[in-house]
C-alpha cells in the first residue's frame, strides 16, 4: 500500500485539478506536492495525471483512484474527529436536503450559535438520503410519510402549499384557470412528487394546463423560491420553509392555502447513540441534547409563525 502522505498529497490535487492550490491546501511547496504525486505513480506502476497548457486532468486510472481515495479520506477523517476525545469544541453534524438547509436551517442557525456559542454545527446538505450508520452524523432532516418514518424520528411539522410570486408582479389571487396562462410558473423537476409539480396542483382543482404553457425548470427548490423572489414568476410554495419571506414581503401569497395536498412531513432522525456510549464524548452528547432541544422549539415557533401570516 503506498504511504497515506502521498495519497494524501494526490487527493488534495485531484480536489482542486491545480498543484499550486493543492500545495497551499497542504501547506507544503508545489515541489513537494509533485514530488509525492510522481512517487505514488511510480508505487502503483500507472500514470495518474495528465498535464496540459495551465490544466491537470485525469487518467482513467487517476480518476478511479481518487473517487477511492477521497471518499475513503473523508471517512476517515469523520471518525477521527469522532473518537477524538481531546477536542475542546463540541461538534453537531446534520444532514438535510439541500432545499430544506437553505430556506429553513441556515437562517434559523445563528440564533442557537448565539444561544451556545462552544458548539459548532456542521452541516452536510445533499440530495441522497444517508444511511444511518454512517460515521460523524448526528441528525438528519427528512422529508417523507409516516409509514416511511424512521424508529424513533420526532416530527416537525407538516407541509402546507401554497402559490406565491414576487409583489412587484401584481399578479391577482388565483381563481381561474386563465390567470396562469398569463403567467410564467416555476416549476421544481423533483420525480415522485406530483404535489410539488403544477400539473399536479391544478389536477387537484380540475385544470388543465394548455400544452404552451409558459414554465422555467429547476432541479433544487431553493433556486424555484430565489427565482420567485427575483419576480420570474409563479412558484408553488412551501409554506412551512417560506414563511419569513411571507411575513417581510419578500414573497406574497396568491393563491388558497393546501393543508392536505402533501402527505410528506418533516422528521428529525438522531443517528446511532455512539455519542452517549462513547468515552470522554460527554461534551459533543450534551450539545447533542441542547442542539434537539433547539431545532424543536424552532419547529413549535414555526407553526406559530405560520398561522399567523395564514
Amino acid at each position: 500500500m503506498p504511504s497515506l502522505d502521498l495519497t494524501r498529497s494526490f487527493v488534495a490535487v485531484g480536489r482542486r485539478m491545480s498543484i499550486t492550490q493543492a500545495a497551499e491546501d497542504l501547506f507544503v511547496t508545489q515541489s513537494a506536492v509533485s514530488r509525492q504525486v510522481r512517487h505514488l505513480k511510480e508505487a502503483i506502476g500507472a500514470s495518474l495525471l495528465v498535464r496540459g497548457h495551465r490544466s491537470i486532468q485525469f487518467t482513467p486510472a487517476g480518476e478511479r483512484l481518487f473517487q477511492s481515495a477521497d471518499n475513503s479520506l473523508r471517512q476517515l477523517q469523520d471518525v477521527l474527529e469522532m473518537l477524538d476525545a481531546k477536542q475542546q469544541r463540541k461538534t453537531v453534524k446534520i444532514t438535510a436536503s439541500i432545499g430544506f438547509t437553505a430556506l429553513w436551517l441556515l437562517p434559523r442557525l445563528i440564533r442557537f450559535q448565539q444561544q451556545c456559542p462552544d458548539v459548532d454545527v456542521r452541516v452536510a446538505a445533499g440530495t441522497k438520503i444517508v444511511s444511518m450508520n454512517t460515521p460523524g452524523i448526528d441528525l438528519a432532516i427528512r422529508y417523507c410519510t409516516l409509514r416511511d418514518v424512521p424508529k424513533g424520528a420526532l416530527r416537525l411539522f407538516g407541509e402546507t402549499l401554497v402559490p406565491v410570486a414576487h409583489p412587484s408582479l401584481k399578479v391577482q389571487r388565483l381563481n381561474t384557470p386563465g390567470q396562469l396562462t398569463k403567467q410564467v410558473l416555476l416549476e421544481f423537476d423533483l420525480p415522485g412528487r406530483p404535489w410539488l409539480h403544477w400539473h399536479g396542483w391544478c389536477a387537484a382543482r380540475s385544470i388543465e394546463l394548455p400544452r404552451d404553457q409558459r414554465m422555467q425548470h429547476y432541479n433544487q427548490y431553493d433556486q424555484v423560491i430565489q427565482a420567485a423572489m427575483a419576480g420570474q414568476g409563479i412558484a408553488i410554495g412551501r409554506h412551512e420553509l417560506i414563511t419569513p419571506m411571507l411575513l417581510d414581503g419578500r414573497l406574497a401569497a396568491i393563491g388558497a392555502m393546501d393543508v392536505g395536498l402533501s402527505p410528506f412531513s418533516y422528521w428529525l432522525v438522531k443517528f446511532a447513540e455512539s455519542r452517549s456510549k462513547g468515552s470522554g464524548d460527554a461534551g459533543s452528547a450534551d450539545a447533542l441534547v441542547r442542539f434537539i432541544a433547539w431545532i424543536e422549539q424552532e419547529a413549535k415557533d414555526q407553526g406559530s409563525k405560520s398561522s399567523a401570516c395564514m
